[in-house]
């Protein structure tokens, strides 16, 4: 009885299709089928049924496949040993090709793994720059603003001293801010005790901003991200008012909503056209919308400025 006909099989990238070689070895033995087995896989032509014959196909002594013909022919052992060459050369050119692709992945993986890197160190410097940009320089900005003062009573002959006390402090506070920023560490009191208490302990010297926590709820935590984003969103604000509005009223306000965490900053500052933004804007920006939030800069010249923002939680 007759099988159906044998089909080739799908043959994988990098695998010699060896179809074409069971059809060659079939007509030329005159047989009905044939079928060579190689690398566990079965490359057939024609039909094949309950009379076929098996012959090993073998080189250098050893087993490389397997001849099958139906119905047997009396050159199928001669044919299937000089099929031992062909069958090796298929499987050297398989591990070949396997191998190149192995390679061709292997390189791509690097590729992949350098960009990714050098994406991560870009993104930690401009982390870095964010962190000097919105945490340090404050400080710096107060500082300079203390130093005209100790200038201004210098040159009215008042007593220096209290001023340089309090320049050697706000020094003291650069220099730690500078210090955590390098370590990449957050201000202790944001990690430590939250975002109400870091603004609260940053803000409660400044005798001009004031800080607005009837809105939430005392000492509520929130996702580290979303304070972190909030405490240097809500500092460069002020430091903006501080630099281009000095001695400006400034309040900084935060309220609970049961979508998340509103934050605004007012001053009564000389304000800007609308078309005009400071230079840390952008790192605002950048950090509110990092942890899926929304900041909104409102100002107009002789009318001060706004800025609200918001955080989903």
């Amino acid at each position: 009885m007759l099988a159906a006909a044998v089909a080739a099989p799908a043959v994988g990238p990098g695998v010699p299709d060896l179809s074409g070689v069971a059809e060659a070895a079939g007509r030329a033995l005159g047989a009905r089928g044939c079928v060579v087995v190689a690398g566990g896989r079965d490359y057939g032509w024609g039909e094949t049924g309950g009379d076929a014959a098996e012959y090993a196909v073998e080189y250098g002594g050893a087993r490389v496949g397997t001849l099958r013909v139906a119905p047997p022919r009396r050159q199928a052992p001669r044919l299937a040993s000089a099929l031992g060459a062909v069958l090796e050369n298929a499987r050297l050119a398989g591990e070949l090709d396997s191998a190149r692709r192995a390679g061709l992945r292997d390189a791509a993986q690097t590729a992949d793994a350098r960009w990714r890197a050098a994406a991560e160190m870009d993104g930690e410097r401009r982390a870095v720059e964010r962190d000097l940009h919105d945490g340090a320089q404050h400080h710096l900005v107060a500082l300079r603003l203390a130093m005209g003062l100790l200038e201004f009573e210098l040159e009215s002959g008042a007593d220096p001293r209290a001023r340089l006390d309090q320049l050697a402090d706000r020094l003291d506070v650069a220099e730690t801010m500078l210090v955590a920023t390098a370590a990449g560490i957050l201000p202790v009191a944001l990690v430590t005790d939250g975002l109400l208490a870091a603004l609260a302990a940053e803000l409660g010297p400044d005798s001009n901003v004031r800080f607005d926590t009837s809105g939430v709820i005392a000492g509520r935590r929130y996702p580290a991200a979303v304070e972190s984003a909030v405490y240097f969103a809500c500092m460069e604000a002020v430091n903006n008012a501080r630099k281009h509005a000095p001695g400006a009223s400034t309040v900084v306000a935060l309220s609970d909503a049961y979508r998340g965490l509103a934050f605004t900053i007012t001053d009564t500052g000389p304000g800007f056209e609308a078309a005009a933004s400071w230079s840390g804007l952008h790192h605002m920006r950048a950090r509110v919308a990092a942890v899926g939030g929304r900041l909104q800069v409102r100002s107009t010249p002789e009318a001060g400025t706004t800025v609200d923002g918001f955080v989903p939680i």
